[in-house]
């Protein structure tokens, strides 16, 4: 199946969206750790941190619209470039030892220009292969391949910047993710599958109304809803791992936990191609739900480093699975010509719900210990399973009758 996936979008576009995506997996860490040892305050680094993920938050579902309206080239062009500049602004910021509101106006504007090229690149991906006509399989697969891109990417970035501060310098993580930003991002862009998304995509159609641009149907709000739990259960999770790693004398193992969970996750999204095609989007959801209330209790009850990762990469299972899902089924529902704006929306919730729980559950972590930032983790798959069991989102169009007369349900 993944074979047919290379097929449709080509060898040279999955190698550069992800150089491209992988340094904004790099530039929250990196300007965390970049502040704080020039500035010696966690708490000026907290805040430099916060704003670089409210501006992305903020600004991403902006671009992901003006993608659609405009086409993925200009804009992508236009922010990787911003981006580069404003991340070396940052780091040139820091390491002049520059005031605190400096380093949170450049932070938000280093999270603003982000140019989103993970869901721009899973916008091009499917808008190729529904050029193509290819069924609902192989749009679940092309999916998966994001998905599991960008976990890789969120596995790979932390990983580096660890890697350049213990040989060198945070700002040196920083300076490699300015220069991808501004090659890759450039590559990116000016790709020729940019033209094959946006208004001049086929699934569009100049001769698309305003309704198709404007309306929404209301499953969408309950599946962006269901990302900002989503990465509040990142932000949770990463926040109850770090405590209790520091709480058994062991804060180095805390990235490596939080790797091996991203590793697990990446498997299974990979895995998600083979789900008989039978078994509709909404079935998957609700499943994927289930099995993360399921798998995050056993947080609640780690004490020791080998219970902590066991129990954080069987909760890895069911992270992909999820993420992949609610890409689809917004794929499924929303108008053609508000796909980008949608998936940067998706995308962009993550970050927002993983910074704000990072905040909240560190804070109770210190005061009640790392159960308390398990729990919210755990109440974060609860309302997911509350969400996926009382919303029904139904197809934009009926879906395609699929190879060997399988009939798919959403």
């Amino acid at each position: 199946m993944y074979r047919d996936v290379i097929a449709l979008i080509g060898p040279v576009l999955p190698v550069v969206s992800f150089l491209g995506r992988l340094p904004t997996a790099m530039c929250q860490l990196g300007s965390l750790l970049l502040v704080a040892e020039t500035s010696g305050s966690l708490t000026t680094a907290g805040l430099a941190g916060g704003a670089l993920a409210a501006g992305q938050t903020v600004a991403g579902p902006l671009l992901g619209r003006a993608a659609d309206r405009h086409g993925q080239r200009g804009v992508v062009l236009v922010a990787s470039l911003a981006n580069a500049l404003a991340v070396a602004a940052l780091v040139a910021a820091a390491l002049a030892q520059a005031a605190t509101g400096w380093l949170v106006v450049l932070g938000a504007l280093a999270g603003a220009t982000v140019p989103q090229v993970g869901p721009l690149a899973r916008t091009r991906s499917v808008a190729l292969a529904r050029r193509a006509g290819a069924d609902d399989r192989t749009v679940g697969a092309v999916l998966s391949f994001e998905g599991t891109v960008d976990e890789v990417s969120f596995v790979l970035g932390p990983a580096l910047v660890g890697l350049a501060a213990a040989l060198a310098h945070p700002a040196a993580a920083l300076l490699v993710a300015s220069g991808l930003l501004a090659v890759c991002g450039t590559a990116f862009a000016l790709h020729p599958t940019a033209t094959k998304a946006g208004p001049d995509a086929a699934s569009v159609g100049r001769d698309r109304t305003a309704r198709d641009r404007t309306k929404l149907p209301g499953a969408t709000h309950a599946l962006r809803v269901t990302m900002v739990l989503q990465g509040a259960m990142f932000g949770a999770s990463q926040a109850g791992i770090t405590a209790l790693t520091e709480k058994l004398g062991q804060p180095a193992q805390a990235g490596l936990v939080y790797a091996a969970m991203g590793v697990m996750s990446a498997a299974a999204g990979l895995a998600m191609a083979a789900v008989p095609s039978r078994i509709g989007l909404t079935a998957r959801w609700r499943a994927a739900t289930l099995a993360l209330v399921a798998l995050s209790v056993p947080l609640l009850f780690v004490d020791a480093l080998w219970s902590l990762y066991a129990a954080v990469v069987v909760l890895g299972v069911a992270y992909a699975p999820h993420l992949i899902t609610v890409f689809g089924l917004t794929e499924r529902i929303v108008p053609p010509g508000r796909l980008a704006e949608c998936m940067a929306f998706l995308t962009s919730g993550i970050v927002g719900g993983q910074a704000l729980a990072l905040a909240l559950s560190g804070r109770l972590a210190d005061t009640y210990g790392p159960a308390a930032a398990f729990a919210v983790a755990a109440a974060g798959a609860v309302a997911c399973a509350a969400l996926s069991w009382t919303v029904r989102a139904r197809p934009r169009t009926p879906a395609p009758a699929p190879a060997l007369g399988v009939t798919q349900t959403v």
